[in-house]
């Protein structure tokens, strides 16, 4: 007797699946698109099997399509019996395939497949059945139950002389088919003469797709365990079968390359069982190995289908017509869409699965959630990346979740969406927790569904907006890194937000972006953070904003503006910030309001103004006891003593901010203090010992995370290489520097502002200048004049104008020395007068030494 097929009408009239689904849903008032939207599958597949072009579809689509329809009792079965007919006579056993352990019983397992990086995972598996009577495997469809089992199985055999077998449960099977499956195969016909057949002798019963029948499956257990205290059982599927002694064990899916790492090579890119395991099956596709430019394009794939093996293969048997940068290009946004390749095909990493669909994989574990888990999954679909089990409790809170209480705790529903496979924890840092991007694109269609994404959206920007103004304050001071890596981690959620929000809660938006200065300024980023803070202050609906919150906003915008030299375009928005926050009586607000009036004023050429709103800061610190503002202060008035060359007094300044610095446990102004006396001890000319304490601050700069800080000190470790005569190791830490520029030594300097992209460095044009100190330095003391006067000019040019008026003035000296042209002198003393900066002893001796060889000329 052969199943119907004819999708329309059984030969004796009963209502065929097309009929009966399309009367269903037109009785609940559905279109099929909406069907397939709260069912979780392809609108495809509800057209199919309307149209009776789809004749027995999936269990797990069925089940689906009747939760979707909200069928239950005797409408429910008649769906399931008329789109799964039962056979007269289930199957529940999986064929023999070996004969194995000590004793004559049959393992009636197939062979193991090849694993890439489960290895692991065998060996806790392999104790915990030790140790526990029922270990169940749970996870996704797909994610490699069954493979993991069967490996399992054949890894402890000799450990179960009892016998090694397994069942396969069918659709329909009862408590008595699984009872008489699970004593068959270890050659017995009652479960009486299962404990007489073991006689002491460990067994192991391998229960694979409980998700079929899952309570006679839970049923059959409780009679086979209690029956047999020597039997251990294996179970896989989507969720606990829910026994005493029972031990749940997720199988997560692989683990991928990190999005902040390229790949080296393939060995580099193969560590990563994910990428390895689709380049094995992208083998079994075509012949070619992924080539070095495919690699990147790889990695993110993976990173994309999120390590699910299912997933991975799917995508790999595609790799026959298409290479990897055309996968990623064609199906990295619609990964959920992968389906089998052919009717027939099936997915090595479950077969038992039943599921060829993505969607439907992440479908049916999604439809056993209780609706509060499943609201929850639809509202932490909105993290971009890994989150904290604190931001997922502040994002779930509320009436729907909460009962409206302020103290709700999430840990019992995350563990939930663990044990069924729809979470991830990964590490032990606070952000730990991710949802797979197959499960969080589902969970976000699911949320378009209920019409519930905008409300989500909305709530996740002002979430990340509040943790964002909580962590910004340890920007400064000893929490420094501890922010940093928190911001860092949070960097897709903190984007998402903030492009939401600047559309549909632009105040939220403003919360947001005045918190993040100092972050993007350490991140480089101060060029795209200065746009996104000028469009929100021009934004009409923030003029209504509290006055200190948009001084925070115009204060960042100025900050970040001195980074690439906009400082001027910036400053009667600084000078706005200092009156408002003035008024306001907010001290911190005015102390770092008058802080970046002194870079600006400076960089501009307003001394004296910089002079007095650095001294006026630090009178207000130090009234008010603030530390580190006070040590800030002193660091600003180290420059005037400097451009006076007052190098002692600099000196000493720069010892109170050390220890100011120290007194706040501010690590990185202890830094900053360090690197510029490294500078003092080199325009002292002791080149050799500012040497030696530039290279440390540069090393514990790049551990702080600070790259700017660190590759200017670097470069003043170069000036004072090539000021004591060591000119090859000045060249090569220039070259380490600037690896796309001029060959160090070359003839001629290249135009040298193509090589700083905006906001490269603190002040793009002061790179320039300290490159063109340190080439200029190393040919004068080379003897090469002519190279030295190409590259002291391009120096100078670069100095003029920017912030680096020491640099300028040390440029247009080595111009001088090299060149000999009067006109040159005549371009130092103007400049001189308008930067107000003094003479250093040596350069007045390298003057005298010019004038000499002149006046010896004549």
């Amino acid at each position: 007797m052969t199943p119907d097929h004819d999708g329309a009408r059984s030969p004796g009239g009963r209502t065929g699946l097309s009929d009966l689904l399309r009367g269903h849903r037109l009785a609940a008032g559905l279109t099929q698109a909406e069907l397939a939207g709260r069912a979780g599958v392809g609108v495809r597949t509800v057209r199919d099997l309307e149209r009776g072009r789809a004749v027995r579809p999936q269990r797990t689509t069925v089940d689906l399509l009747a939760d979707a329809l909200g069928l239950a009792g005797d409408d429910r079965r008649e769906f399931v019996a008329t789109a799964r007919p039962t056979p007269a006579r289930p199957g529940p056993r999986l064929p023999h395939t070996a004969a194995a352990g000590p004793s004559a019983a049959p393992v009636a397992l197939p062979q193991p497949v090849p694993l890439v990086g489960r290895d692991r995972d065998v060996a806790e598996v392999s104790g915990l059945l030790d140790a526990h009577p029922v270990v169940s495997l749970v996870g996704l469809a797909g994610v490699g139950k069954t493979a993991l089992a069967v490996t399992v199985a054949h890894a402890v055999a000799a450990r179960h002389p009892g016998g090694v077998s397994g069942v396969l449960v069918g659709e329909g099977s009862d408590v008595a088919d699984v009872l008489a499956a699970s004593a068959s195969v270890f050659g017995v016909n009652r479960l009486a003469d299962l404990a007489c057949r073991l006689d002491g002798r460990p067994a192991l019963l391998v229960v694979d797709a409980v998700d079929r029948a899952p309570e006679p499956v839970a049923g059959a257990l409780r009679a086979l365990t209690a029956a047999a205290p020597d039997l251990r059982v294996l179970v896989t599927g989507r969720r606990p079968v829910g026994l005493p002694g029972e031990l749940v064990r997720p199988v997560a899916p692989l683990d991928v390359p990190p999005a902040d790492a390229a790949p080296a090579d393939r060995a580099d890119l193969d560590r990563w069982p994910a990428a390895a395991l689709f380049a094995a099956r992208l083998a079994q596709a075509r012949r070619e190995p992924p080539t070095a430019a495919e690699l990147p394009a790889l990695a993110a794939l993976v990173r994309r289908l999120g390590g699910l093996p299912l997933a991975i293969e799917l995508m790999a048997a595609r790799g026959r017509i298409l290479d990897v940068t055309e996968l990623l290009d064609r199906y990295g946004d619609r990964v959920l869409d992968l389906t089998g390749a052919h009717p027939g095909w099936e997915p090595a990493a479950d077969r038992s699965a039943g599921t060829v669909t993505l969607r439907e994989a992440v479908a049916s574990s999604y439809h056993l959630l209780a609706p509060a888990d499943r609201a929850a999954l639809r509202r932490l679909s909105a993290f971009r990346n890994r989150w904290s089990v604190e931001l997922a409790e502040e994002l779930l809170a509320g009436e729907l979740l909460a009962g409206g209480g302020e103290r709700w705790d999430a840990a019992p529903m995350l563990d939930r969406l663990r044990e069924l496979g729809l979470l991830s924890v990964r590490g032990t840092g606070p952000f730990r927790f991710r949802l797979l991007d197959a499960v969080r694109d589902f969970a976000a269609e699911q949320a378009d569904v209920e019409g519930e994404t905008a409300g989500i959206r909305l709530r996740h920007a002002a979430v990340i907006a509040r943790f964002v103004h909580r962590t910004a304050p340890g920007l400064v001071g000893a929490q420094l890194s501890g922010a940093v890596r928190l911001l860092d981690e949070a960097t897709s959620d903190i984007t998402a937000a903030l492009a939401y929000a600047a559309e549909h809660a632009p105040e939220t938006a403003l919360l947001l972006a005045a918190s993040l200065p100092r972050w993007w300024r350490l991140r480089g980023r101060d060029v795209s953070g200065r746009r996104w803070l000028r469009r929100l202050l021009a934004d009409p609906r923030t003029a209504g904003t509290r006055s200190t919150l948009r001084a925070w906003a115009m204060f960042g915008a100025a900050r970040l503006a001195a980074e690439h030299g906009a400082g001027a375009e910036e400053l009667p928005a600084a000078r706005a910030a200092l009156v408002i926050f003035a008024e306001a009586g907010d001290v911190v607000g005015e102390l770092s309001a008058r802080s970046v009036l002194c870079v600006l004023l400076r960089g501009l050429g307003a001394h004296d103004e910089a002079r007095e709103q650095a001294e006026a800061a630090l009178a207000t610190a130090t009234r008010h006891g603030r530390v580190r503002e006070m040590a800030v202060a002193q660091s600003h008035l180290t420059w005037h003593d400097v451009r006076a060359a007052r190098l002692a007094d600099a000196r000493r300044r720069l010892a109170t901010v050390d220890r100011l610095a120290a007194q706040c446990g501010d690590r990185r102004l202890r830094l900053l203090a360090r690197a510029d006396q490294a500078e003092l001890t080199r325009l002292e000319g002791r080149y050799a010992e500012a040497v030696e304490q530039g290279r440390r601050v540069a090393t514990a700069l790049a551990e702080l995370g600070d790259p700017r800080r660190q590759r200017r000190t670097v470069g003043k470790v170069a000036l004072a290489l090539a000021g004591q005569g060591r000119g090859d190791e000045a060249l090569a830490a220039a070259a380490e520097l600037w690896p796309s520029g001029a060959v160090p030594g070359q003839r001629r300097p290249p135009v040298m502002e193509s090589l700083n992209p905006p906001g490269a460095v603190a002040d793009a044009r002061a790179e320039d200048a300290l490159r063109g100190l340190i080439e200029g330095h190393v040919a004068l003391r080379r003897g090469d004049r002519e190279l030295a006067v190409e590259w002291f000019s391009a120096a100078a040019d670069a100095a003029e104008g920017g912030a680096g008026r020491r640099d300028l003035v040390e440029a247009l000296v080595g111009l001088a020395v090299s060149s000999g042209d009067p006109a040159v002198l005549d371009r130092l003393d103007a400049a001189r007068r308008a930067t107000g900066v003094s003479l250093l002893p040596q350069e007045e001796e390298l003057l005298f030494s010019l004038a000499a060889r002149r006046q010896k000329a004549r």
